[in-house]
């Protein structure tokens, strides 16, 4: 696929906004901090946003989330981001873009964050509302999210070229168990709402608490696993085991859950493009993807 090179900055935005949005050009721009790769975003005034995709496949998930969030919004309990208006291609930009309004929060850290276990209650409480909202028409998985909620096994190449490169590095042999054990939990269930990726960054904490959930660009209806990964990429011991009760899922979801969160762990552990310590921060939730199932099985 086509992928051109984009320069995204502050002039660029204020000749979209200038040129589209004439009633906010008065307002200042300005690179919003940690805005993210897949999706550049910067401040409009105090209380919009501006996104912006970086490239081909994100740019797929802006109608989708201009579709959708206004609609799923109202039947969660945490804020969500709703679209205010879609851009157009212009001025050298080739996609559509979103105006949003500004949603108040840092994003998650365990030192922000009063309680951890509550936390995780509270995330899981999230995720189950989510997946009680009716999916009719909902998107599926497909390349506008990376086939988030699909089969594990679209990434089985990736993930098995990833082990190998790792030998030596982790447990190998008990990585190529979790990952196959993941394959063969097969999902049967009806299609619901997932979010698609429950990280640290897309998750806001206000005075201490779960205060919104961010960045759709990934969701969609179908397995609803991928959204687990959390468990093991943030929440450990008592807080895991919380998430874990509170979201209720069986065993067969749980080891797909793990299998998502082995693959990403695996490929970015493994990649050629990871420092030092996105390296070591993977290799450090493969341990405790490997260690889980040792505890659960």
């Amino acid at each position: 696929m086509h992928n051109p090179k984009v320069d995204i900055d502050t002039d660029l935005v204020r000749r979209l906004i200038e040129s589209q949005f004439p009633e906010w050009r008065h307002l200042p721009i300005r690179p919003v901090a940690s805005g993210g790769w897949d999706n550049r975003t910067f401040h409009l005034g105090d209380e919009m946003t501006v996104r912006l995709p970086s490239a081909v496949p994100y740019s797929l998930q802006v109608e989708k989330e201009h579709r959708w969030l206004p609609k799923l919004a109202p039947l969660l309990p945490l804020p969500i981001p709703v679209p205010l208006a879609m851009g157009e291609p212009a001025t050298g930009y080739p996609w559509h873009w979103s105006v949003y309004r500004w949603i108040e929060g840092e994003t998650a850290k365990t030192a922000r964050i009063a309680d951890l276990r509550a936390f995780a209650l509270s995330l899981a409480d999230f995720l189950v509302a989510l997946k009680r909202i009716d999916p009719t028409g909902g998107p599926a998985p497909g390349q506008h999210n990376f086939y988030r909620g699909g089969p594990p096994t679209v990434y089985d190449g990736e993930a098995r070229q990833a082990i190998a490169a790792l030998e030596g590095e982790i447990d190998t042999q008990a990585a190529t168990t979790v990952w196959e054990a993941a394959l063969a939990a097969t999902w049967h269930g009806s299609p619901v709402w997932f979010h698609g990726d429950v990280a640290s960054g897309n998750i806001l904490v206000e005075d201490g608490r779960l205060s919104a959930v961010i960045d759709f660009g990934t969701s969609g209806v179908g397995d609803p696993s991928c959204d687990l990964a959390i468990a093991w990429t943030f929440f450990e011991g008592e807080s895991r085991e919380a998430f874990r009760d509170r979201i209720a899922v069986d065993q067969a979801t749980w080891a797909r859950g793990r299998g998502w969160t082995l693959w990403k762990a695996l490929i970015t552990a493994a990649g050629h493009d990871a420092n030092q310590a996105e390296a070591q921060r993977s290799r450090r939730v493969i341990d405790e993807v490997l260690a889980d199932r040792e505890h659960w099985t």
